[in-house]
């Protein structure tokens, strides 16, 4: 009787690895095509190289528990079986879309008695980022004893997804997305393969065909493929050949990566931001492209650039800000994809505008002030005394009305005794604000040139 015999339903036995016939039949080319040996796995080899970290491990023997951390089509699945079977293990494959508690203690349990034997016990959870805080801690005591080997993968960066226990317990591999060179590659073996690809088929392939396929993957093999099983579908009805029109019949759209709610979202938001701090209006039309393209919401990226208005700009060109909000109002009033080019044309002013942080800058020195010292009451010259007690309690007196002052201003001190003197905003000499600058010094000499008041 087997060990896994009892295993909950959906769940995989120990993988041993299927005669080429029985893994063909009916099997997506992705799956007939996966590398089951290390020296069939391509790419990532900063870490599967010669002296690398991940390969010294397995040819140690020894492979702990482990995130592996990448875009999807990289191959973090394939390189788990590859090394379940290189260090002789059971391998239990998981899912956390379809698996929930009562499954994780099941698995556990199985694991168990498998170490009683002295055999080894990989779980691979694909997408652990999904379980929730009590569902990754139910792993924490098997993960620490050893009674299994944790092998975790998902699309999202495991500091924010992962519990710090756990995490802690664990190596972190990050899986980088396959070159052009490396899918392009990978496709001809599968066009060629007589025995797991389309090379019964006896198909051929343009270069440029297959450099299209690869180019709109975006570094995931497994959407390469299955864009190939596509076009190959197509050849069979044009000369049983794949040329660059049938590729680009067959792939349709680009695969972007990217989640709204993930890390690939706020990394292509801060190129865009960063972009338009460093006045480029090429990269920053690209990064907004790529998020409209992959349909990000078109509100989110106009509250964005609004930002960059406020925060990059400034008093530098104060009318940017105007224009951000009128872009936002025609993305409202015309919807996507028309109002989009409001935006473009927004992002571009920003790039193109004088920049300024100095009210940003100001504002947070001031924010920092009021966190870290004492709150002290408003002077009383500069109260209102609505009543005749609180003229009797001085306030108001002293108050200086500017619009009867020569120059507009009077020499009076507007912040708490122990804050006088403070200087938090420094204007540029960018755009506009170097306006501002110049009219702060003339204020600065009225005031010098006033008999001393409050």
């Amino acid at each position: 009787m087997s060990l896994f015999d009892n295993m909950p339903s959906g769940q995989s036995s120990p993988s041993k690895t299927l005669p080429h016939a029985v893994a063909a039949a009916g099997a997506p080319l992705a799956e007939r095509m996966r590398p089951r040996t290390l020296s069939e796995y391509s790419g990532q080899d900063h870490l599967l190289g010669p002296g690398k970290p991940l390969r010294v491990q397995i040819e140690r023997n020894d492979p702990g528990s482990m995130i592996f951390w990448g875009p999807p089509g990289v191959g973090k699945t394939t390189l788990a079986k590859i090394i379940a079977e290189a260090t002789h293990a059971n391998f239990i494959e998981f899912s956390a879309v379809t698996s929930g508690i009562k499954e994780i203690k099941q698995v556990m349990a199985a694991a168990e008695r498998a170490a009683e034997m002295h055999a080894r016990t990989i779980l691979f959870v694909d997408e652990i980022h999904r379980f929730n805080k009590a569902q990754q801690d139910a792993f924490l005591p098997y993960v620490e004893r050893g009674t299994i080997c944790l092998i975790g993968a998902t699309t999202e960066n495991p500091s924010f997804e992962i519990i710090s226990s756990l995490l802690s317990r664990c190596r972190v591999y990050v899986l980088q997305p396959l070159s052009e060179d490396r899918i392009v590659a990978l496709l001809r073996r599968a066009v060629e393969d007589k025995d797991r690809g389309l090379g019964a088929l006896n198909l051929t392939a343009d270069d440029d065909a297959l450099a299209l396929i690869a180019a709109y993957s975006s570094g995931d093999c497994r959407n390469a493929y299955n864009t190939l099983e596509v076009a190959a579908q197509l050849a069979l009805n044009n000369g049983d050949h794949i040329s660059k029109s049938t590729a680009a019949d067959a792939v349709q759209q680009r695969v972007l990566m990217y989640d709204k709610s993930g890390e690939e979202h706020y990394n292509l938001i801060s190129a865009l931001h960063k972009s338009v701090r460093n006045s480029d209006p090429d990269a920053a039309l690209y990064w907004l492209a790529r998020m409209f393209a992959a349909g990000e919401d078109p509100l989110y990226l106009a509250r964005r650039v609004v930002r960059m208005a406020v925060e990059d700009i400034g008093l530098a060109a104060p009318e940017a800000l105007n224009l951000c909000l009128s872009a936002k109002q025609a993305i409202e009033f015309l919807g996507s994809p028309e109002g989009d080019l409001a935006l473009a044309e927004a992002v571009v002013y920003l790039c193109l505008a004088p920049k300024s942080n100095s009210v940003y800058t100001a504002y947070g020195a001031v924010l920092d002030e009021v966190e870290h010292t004492r709150q002290e009451p408003v002077p009383l010259h500069l109260r209102n005394a609505p009543t005749r007690l609180m003229k009797e309690l001085d306030y108001g007196k002293g108050y200086r009305y500017a619009h009867d002052e020569e120059g507009r201003v009077a020499d009076m001190n507007c912040l708490p005794d122990s804050l006088m003197g403070r200087t938090y905003y420094h204007p540029t000499q960018e755009g506009r604000e170097k306006q501002l600058a110049q009219r702060m010094e003339e204020i600065r000499r009225i005031r010098a040139a006033k008999p001393k008041g409050i």
